[in-house]
């Protein structure tokens, strides 16, 4: 039973993700979005490293943010 309820919730928490990925532009500051600028120029999409140079950010936020960004960019 219990594993039927973490795919339940693991669920709602995707849905949840999906419908937040436009906040993402707005939670990275400046900062933030030239550091990930930089260091994806350095070693590109290996978003763990990049993550590991932003305090409390993960490598899927910073995925999702890049991901956003060329698509509104258009690059």
């Amino acid at each position: 039973m219990s594993g039927t309820d973490n795919s339940s919730q693991g669920t709602s928490m995707d849905c949840q993700e999906e419908g937040s990925s436009q906040d993402y532009k707005l939670d990275f500051s400046e900062d933030e979005v030239q550091l990930v600028v930089r260091m994806f120029n350095l070693v590109g999409r290996r978003w763990s490293l990049i993550a590991g140079r932003i305090p409390g950010r993960t490598a899927e936020e910073i995925e999702k943010y890049w991901n956003w960004r060329e698509t509104s960019l258009g690059q």
